[in-house]
């Protein structure tokens, strides 16, 4: 028993040497002021659901479970897990000076580390970018731990990552003063880069001041968006803005990324007058746009994790591009070859972001890689300000030349009112010579007048005594005239009554509409005018003459209410004289004779002349002795 024992304590002892062994140490003296781990020199552990403690990991159970990297970077494929990463590191003497190790990526939201001492204990810290910034070790973006045992020997660190966005796991040993060199190096940087898009941004709002074109506000408002998003992502944002929120890390480079996105599109479309050059990519912006709205929207509302989608802004990056490109080669603009080269150098930045965050770093130089983006992002803002620059002078010329037509004009319209006024002169010249030969003839004339004035003066006496004599004849003639008006009338009413007159001699009495109107407002209100809806009896005239609208409930009452004209089709006095005919003959005229008189369809007439029948069948007795006037008592409806 105790050799079987003994047995699997070797077997056991040989597995935890062999994993030992498996990891090659990295080497370091005090020449060493900084090194970066990479590839193999990290082996890795995947905690699926985050319940391994230290002290399970560190155990002889887990040493050859850890993996050796396989990219130049370790990262965590699965968003969900907990990993653990263990590096091996050989002081081959005393370190002299303090060091720390460096995570850069500052989206990750947890680190711990644990760290040998010098009693050979593990020493725990921890930090991340889901606690306030205070909570860390130095006050800087990236994330530091002090190593605590720099004696001469073997070690192994080991490092907790978890975070729900995808990182880079990079690992960096530094001594404090290379790491206040690159910290004041790096700030100093930032410093420049932040700087630049403040002097951008001011530059163009004075010149937004002056000229008053919007696309230098869209472009301050997308240059603000890039160092918006800059200082997000770069954990300045974090720093300086709100340490004790790390909640904010997680909507600003998301609201950052819309900005961009909107901004630059609009900015496009300002600066190279998409809409008048090229509609259909207008089109398309423009519905990129409402899919970016609708996006953000779901980001924000919904689920604010989507934010970390990055490779959508790949998709207004291209419309852009693809849109300078279009006018530029299509329609000749020339702002548009600055355009394009700025959204070259952009593009190409984000090329190399996505390639050094797929992993190919190795291929890429470290700073290049890292802060390609912000290089790309440098560029494009300068190259933008040229195609501005561009614009600015094209208009400018337009405008020196459109001056210099102006003035040529104004010298032709110079030269024009000169000949004009020359013609002119000869031309007054020589009508005043004519009118001063008029003023002689005229003179004459007058002389001539005069005598004539005075004989016309013994005339007029004799004129005005001749009026005198005429006025006491026309006022005869007037009341003649009234009297035998008034004649004539009776004399029509008589004929009317009396007679079956042709539509002319009919006309005479009813001429018009207005005339028909005026009777049927006699006859209908004859006994005074009350509201059909409040039985008020004042009333002041409608919007038709003859209606009659009350004063209190303000209900207009149509003059054919209640009448047989009511919902008439023919000319009302056509209608009148239709009435006339059927009680004249007593309903026995034809549809053809009522046609042929009126000059209406037979049709109609047979239709209307039914409608007069059946009243006159209706209204049978009370027609009885009312002679020739009887038609009139047809008018109105008997109920009302």
């Amino acid at each position: 028993m105790f050799k079987i024992q003994s047995r699997a304590f070797l077997f056991l002892f040989f597995l935890i040497s062999f994993g030992a062994i498996a990891q090659q140490p990295v080497v370091i003296n005090n020449n060493t002021a900084e090194y970066i781990f990479k590839s193999k020199e990290i082996v890795g552990l995947e905690d699926p659901k985050g319940e391994l403690s230290f002290d399970a990991i560190s155990s002889a159970a887990y040493q050859n479970k850890f993996k050796p990297n396989v990219d130049y970077y370790p990262k965590n494929y699965n968003r969900s897990s907990t990993y653990w990463y263990r590096v091996k590191v050989r002081f081959e003497e005393d370190f002299e000076k303090s060091s720390v190790i460096e995570f850069f990526d500052q989206v990750t939201d947890h680190i711990d580390v644990y760290f040998p001492d010098e009693n050979g204990k593990y020493v725990h810290a921890r930090s991340g970018a889901d606690l306030t910034f205070k909570e860390r070790l130095y006050r800087h973006k990236n994330f530091e731990f002090l190593i605590k045992n720099l004696k001469k020997g073997e070690y192994y660190y080991y490092f907790k990552i978890k975070s729900k966005d995808r990182v880079n796991v990079i690992i960096v040993f530094r001594t404090i003063e290379r790491f206040i060199q690159y910290g004041l190096t790096e700030y100093l940087t930032y410093g420049l880069f932040y700087g630049m898009i403040f002097i951008f941004s001011f530059h163009n709002l004075l010149m937004y001041l002056a000229v008053r074109r919007r696309q230098y506000l869209y472009y301050i408002l997308y240059i603000l968006s890039v160092g918006l998003y800059e200082v997000s992502i770069d954990g300045i944002a974090f720093q300086y803005f709100w340490p004790q929120h790390p909640i904010w890390n997680e909507y600003a480079y998301g609201i950052a990324l819309f900005c961009i996105s909107s901004f630059a599109l609009i900015f496009t479309k300002e600066l190279l007058h998409v809409k008048q050059k090229a509609p259909v990519f207008s089109k398309m912006i423009n519905v990129v746009l409402l899919l970016r709205l609708l996006f953000f929207l779901v980001c924000l509302i919904y689920n604010p994790d989507w934010f970390k989608y990055k490779f959508i802004e790949f998709i207004p990056l291209s419309i852009g591009f693809i849109t300078g490109i279009y006018i530029l080669w299509k329609k000749r603009y020339r702002p548009a070859r600055f355009f394009v080269v700025g959204y070259s150098f952009l593009f190409l930045g984000f090329v190399i972001k996505v390639v050094h965050i797929l992993g190919y770093a190795r291929h890429i130089p470290g700073a290049l890689g890292f802060y390609s983006l912000s290089f790309g992002f440098l560029f494009e803002m300068v190259f933008l300000s040229f195609a501005i620059g561009d614009q600015v002078r094209i208009l400018k010329k337009k405008k020196e030349n459109a001056q210099k037509q102006i003035i040529k004009q104004m010298q032709l319209n110079a030269e024009m009112k000169d000949n004009l006024n020359r013609e002119l002169e000869a031309k007054v010249e020589k009508r005043t010579i004519e009118v001063k030969q008029q003023a002689i003839a005229l003179q004459k004339q007058n002389d001539t007048i005069e005598k004539q004035n005075s004989e016309l003066l013994l005339k007029n006496d004799l004129l005005l005594q001749q009026a005198e004599e005429i006025s006491r004849m026309n006022v005869l003639l007037e009341n003649d005239n009234i009297n035998l008006k008034t004649s004539i009338e009776k004399v029509t009413d008589a004929r009317v009554n009396a007679t079956e007159l042709d539509f002319d001699e009919f006309s005479l009495k009813y001429p018009d509409k207005e005339a028909c109107y005026k009777f049927l407002s006699e006859l209908k209100w004859a006994g005074g005018y009350t509201c059909l809806k409040c039985n008020h009896t004042n009333y002041c005239n409608g919007k038709v003459p003859y209606n009659r609208r009350c004063t209190k409930c303000a209900y207009e009452e149509s003059v054919l209410h209640h009448t047989i004209f009511e919902n008439n089709r023919i000319p009302i006095n056509k209608a009148f004289y239709l009435v006339y005919l059927m009680y004249s003959s007593k309903g026995t005229i034809s549809s053809h004779k009522l046609s042929e008189k009126l000059g209406i369809r037979q049709s109609t007439c047979w239709a209307y002349a039914s409608k007069v029948k059946k009243v006159m069948e209706e209204r049978k007795k009370d027609l009885r002795g009312v002679g020739k006037l009887g038609w009139a008592k047809l008018v109105l409806d008997k109920n009302a």
